[in-house]
């Protein structure tokens, strides 16, 4: 088994684990190819500037003609119609799901491999499809637990029935199956009953600056990342800790500003008195947001439980902070509780509550010798533990384990 492909719905820039994966396949001597997504013109330059540093194949799947593309939200629009009265067949469930679906794997399937990876749940079935055409092995990454992205609400039950058709008949055919927190491995296990290999969403020690050393001269500043930045994230408790607070640190949000978001957290803000203490950040680079964290005092991982995934999932925010040698507060989930214990010193947990938030946040910043010690555990911690050059290893069992088995014909939809 030496051809690899891996497969994605969404750009090749949004998906820094795939990316990892496939470098890490290749430097091992796995021929590497790719099929990922390509329809949002403001990510673009990111897949560009990526795709100049890595040596694997990159296949490009976009909407196609606008007729063509139509003719499919159409027929998705109806199904998902349908979807909410009578349960689908697997292949129509797909087709439900993410109209980007049957293009994946038709790209997929025209280049001919022993293992098809993949990652996210439109890219399953994708996945599935182009390995029975070439009777190759199957696997899937869970970077979250799809059927628990969604409220458990009467409203959302066709939906999470829909993905659970499509998890149910294919993650039992996967040979290949990692998980990116024990929570959804565990949480995967539980519902089908299959044994899910944790990777960490962790990054390589390459990536990290010289030194935990702090810029002396830099007034404390409070960072958070994301692709998007957008509601449902703790945002606005930690405004609302900025007005509360006896030091004054600046608040920075890194990433695309979902429509009208980026007017409502400056409104909040206007509210508790910290206008001049928020700050939107561009997009960057995935390789470059070590590099980018580590010019910032405290990291922020504020994740909400309306969903059941926030609770379990750990996000690449954590460990880019520790590899950037930065210290981390945490929201109250129940992973990044069992996570803090092994963090020790340089993550706190707290209440999504503007006044708890405050509190902490205020403990660790008006103690510099504090400050430099956690920096220093946190720095510790992303170099000898979470980071990819020890994850990987991990990652690349999996792949030797799988090696080992025959092929199972997996379904087609």
């Amino acid at each position: 088994m030496k051809r690899i492909c891996l497969i994605t719905p969404g750009h090749v820039a949004s998906n820094p684990r795939l990316v990892k994966e496939a470098n890490a396949l290749f430097e091992t001597g796995y021929q590497v190819r790719v099929v990922a997504g390509d329809y949002m013109p403001i990510i673009r330059p990111l897949d560009r500037a990526l795709l100049e540093t890595v040596p694997w194949t990159w296949h490009p799947v976009s909407y196609g003609a606008v007729l063509g593309d139509r003719c499919r939200a159409a027929w998705q629009k109806g199904l998902r119609h349908f979807a909410r009265y009578q349960p689908l067949p697997v292949t129509l469930a797909a087709w439900t799901h993410h109209r980007l679906w049957r293009r994946l794997a038709d790209a997929a399937a025209a280049i001919p491999a022993d293992l098809y990876i993949g990652h996210n749940l439109a890219a399953l079935p994708a996945a599935a499809r182009a390995a029975t055409q070439h009777q190759a092995l199957l696997g899937f990454d869970a970077e979250d637990f799809h059927t628990g992205e969604l409220p458990d609400t009467p409203e959302h039950q066709w939906e999470i029935q829909l993905r659970d058709r499509i998890e149910r008949t294919f993650l039992p055919q996967c040979q290949h199956l990692t998980a990116a927190s024990p929570g959804i491995a565990t949480a995967y296990q539980q519902r089908y009953g299959v044994t899910a290999a944790v990777i960490l969403n962790v990054f390589p020690l390459s990536e990290a600056p010289d030194s935990a050393e702090p810029d002396s001269d830099r007034p404390p500043s409070l960072y958070w990342f994301s692709q998007t930045i957008g509601p449902g994230r703790g945002l606005e408790p930690v405004i609302e800790a900025l007005g509360q607070m006896t030091t004054r640190p600046t608040l920075y949000l890194r990433g695309h500003l979902a429509n009208g978001y980026g007017d409502h957290l400056t409104a909040l803000a206007e509210r508790c008195g910290v206008t001049d203490q928020l700050n939107f950040l561009p997009p960057a680079p995935s390789q470059d947001m070590v590099q980018l964290a580590s010019d910032h005092t405290i990291g922020l991982s504020l994740e909400e439980t309306r969903v059941p995934n926030r609770s379990i999932c750990l996000t690449n925010k954590i460990f880019t902070y520790l590899l950037a040698g930065v210290p981390v507060l945490m929201s109250r989930t129940s992973a990044q509780v069992a996570l803090a214990e092994e963090l020790g010193v340089a993550a706190r947990v707290v209440a999504l509550e503007g006044g708890a938030i405050a509190a902490q946040l205020d403990s660790w910043l008006t103690s510099p010798q504090t400050l430099t010690w956690v920096r220093q555990h946190a720095w510790h911690l992303g170099q000898t533990r979470f980071n990819w050059d020890v994850e990987k290893q991990q990652f690349l069992e999996s792949i030797r384990r799988t090696r080992s088995q025959e092929s199972i014909k997996p379904p087609v939809p």
